[in-house]
C-alpha cells in the first residue's frame, strides 16, 4: 500500500542509459523503469527477440504488464509494421506517465524518427478503449491495478514488465501468474527480465514451462515461460 501511494504521488526523473536511450528514475524507491545499461536494447532483447518474434502466428494478441513509458508498445508496433503481422496489444497500467514527461523521451529519435507521431499517439490514445494505431497495430490501454484485474481476452505473448519483486512483491505471486496462465492460448510465451529463483518457481507452479535465457548487456539471465 505504501509503495502504491508513492508511485501515485511521486515525481520521476529522466535518465540516459548506456545505449543513449532514456529511462525514468523514481528516486523515492531508487528504481528505474528500464535497465541503466540500455533501455532500448533491453526491450529489444527481452520482449521483441525472446518474446514476440518467437510467436509464429500472423495475428498476435499481446498482453503487457506495465505500459510505463510506452517503449515496449512502440517497438512492438514497429515490428508489426516490419513483419506485416497483425498485433492486438493490451497493456495494463495503474499510474500513467504524464504527457509532459512523455514528450521528452527520446525513443523515436533513437529508433525511428519518422515514427514519432505514432509514439505520441500511443500515449494520447484514450484509456480503456480499443484504438487502431496502424493497419498492423491495435492498442488497448487499460488503467487498472494488475493485482485486481479480471481478463476477458486470451493471449499469445505476455510481456511481464512490472517493477522488481523487491519493490513490488504483490505483482509477482503464484496467484497472479496462474491468472495469466489461464488466459494464455496454447503455445503462448511469457518473457520477463527477472530471473530470480522464486519467480521461476512461481511461473512453473502456475503451469508454465520455464527456461533461462542469456540476458541483455548488464544482465546474466532472463526468464521465458511457455504454455505447452
Amino acid at each position: 500500500m505504501f509503495f502504491n501511494f508513492l508511485i501515485s504521488s511521486m515525481l520521476t526523473e529522466i535518465k540516459v542509459t548506456e545505449d543513449g536511450s532514456h529511462t525514468l528514475f523514481v528516486p523515492q524507491i531508487d528504481e528505474c523503469y528500464h535497465s541503466t545499461h540500455g533501455a532500448i536494447q533491453e526491450s529489444e532483447h527481452i520482449f521483441i527477440e525472446a518474446g514476440l518474434k518467437q510467436c509464429a502466428k500472423k495475428k498476435i494478441n499481446v498482453l503487457e504488464i506495465g505500459f510505463g513509458t510506452g517503449l515496449n508498445a512502440f517497438m512492438t508496433l514497429l515490428e508489426g509494421e516490419r513483419s506485416g503481422r497483425i498485433i492486438h496489444f493490451t497493456s495494463l497500467e495503474k499510474y500513467p506517465v504524464e504527457m509532459e514527461k512523455v514528450k521528452l523521451l527520446n525513443y523515436p529519435e533513437e529508433i525511428a524518427p519518422d515514427k514519432k507521431p505514432l509514439f505520441e499517439q500511443l500515449h494520447l490514445s484514450p484509456w480503456n478503449d480499443e484504438v487502431q494505431i496502424t493497419p498492423y497495430f491495435t492498442l488497448k490501454k487499460i488503467e487498472a491495478d494488475f493485482t485486481e484485474y479480471d481478463y476477458t481476452d486470451n493471449f499469445d505473448v505476455v510481456y511481464f514488465d512490472a517493477f522488481s519483486p523487491e519493490k513490488q512483491p504483490e505483482m509477482w505471486t503464484n496467484l497472479l501468474f496462474e491468472k495469466i496462465y489461464d488466459h494464455c492460448l496454447p503455445g503462448a510465451i511469457l518473457t520477463t527480465y527477472c530471473a530470480k529463483g522464486y519467480v521461476r518457481r512461481a511461473l512453473q507452479d502456475s503451469g508454465f514451462k520455464v527456461e533461462r535465457l542469456p540476458g541483455p548487456p548488464g544482465k546474466r539471465e532472463i526468464l521465458r515461460g511457455s504454455k505447452v
